[in-house]
């Protein structure tokens, strides 16, 4: 379903302040595979998620989804296929739009754009339907501006906007990051709920070594923009969070940034 080819991505290239954000990275996500990302701060993580979305785009290197070579597509016409949610609540809905309004939006991304409603009666029930999934009781406030909703609830909707048109590729960068533990447990739930519903194929970042071994089925540990350990599904079984940063140790030599974040 994904496949990345010898990626390679620098930036401010012949500076002072050049730094290579990824380093050769080949990568290959069968359909249904859930790979969570760990790493320290700067490891290439989110510049890694950029270049699958289109946001990015690799020096070197191949990106092609189901089978289909999308390296220099823009970002925008990847969206019908792929869904991501960032780490800001505030980043994956319009504030000022109202819930249903937020929902069409989405929604639209995988038909062809016409002059019909955008919120139709018949659409208006299924985006009820949806938001009942959440347990949070949204489908009674589709009314409601997205922006008057909690951070939890926000990061709910944009993860439902995201893979309610059952997009291709799913990206998570960090989507609980900057959310307190009981809202952020909720969306992890959600996220495990949703993933397996309809089979996605996912990518998810995270600092939270915990919730990288809890969720999906393989994992894999970046640093200074390259892939230096993967635990396929049997061994993500048996590892636990100081089995990864003693492999950190054994591969680096040195110990994993004590970052606080990245322990969790």
């Amino acid at each position: 379903m994904l496949q990345l080819s010898q990626i390679y991505k620098v930036f401010n290239e012949g500076t002072a302040d050049e730094k290579v954000a990824i380093n050769e990275i080949s990568l290959q996500l069968d359909p249904g595979d859930f790979v969570t990302v760990i790493g320290s701060n700067g490891a290439g993580k989110s510049s890694l998620m950029s270049v699958i979305s289109g946001k990015l785009t690799p020096d070197i290197g191949k990106v092609v989804i189901n089978g289909n070579d999308v390296t220099n597509m823009s970002e925008h016409k990847r969206a019908s296929f792929i869904g991501r949610v960032f780490q800001d609540p505030m980043a994956g809905t319009a504030p000022s739009m109202t819930i249903e309004e937020n929902l069409a939006i989405a929604y639209s991304r995988m038909r062809k754009r016409g002059l019909s409603l955008g919120v139709s009666r018949k659409r208006r029930e299924l985006f009820r339907e949806k938001l009942e999934t959440l347990h949070l009781g949204l489908e009674n406030r589709l009314q409601a501006k997205a922006g008057l909703l909690s951070g939890g609830e926000r990061q709910a909707l944009s993860l439902l906007m995201a893979t309610f048109t059952e997009p291709k590729i799913l990206l998570l960068d960090e989507h609980t990051a900057a959310l307190d533990p009981s809202r952020a447990e909720l969306i992890t739930q959600l996220t495990k709920e949703i993933v397996s519903e309809y089979k996605l194929t996912t990518l998810m970042v995270t600092h939270n070594m915990q919730q990288a071994l809890e969720l999906g089925n393989r994992l894999i540990m970046m640093d200074r923009g390259q892939v230096i350990f993967e635990a396929k599904p049997e061994q993500k079984k048996e590892l636990t969070v100081d089995k990864l940063l003693n492999e950190f140790q054994r591969i680096r030599g040195e110990k994993m940034n004590s970052d606080r974040a990245v322990l969790i």
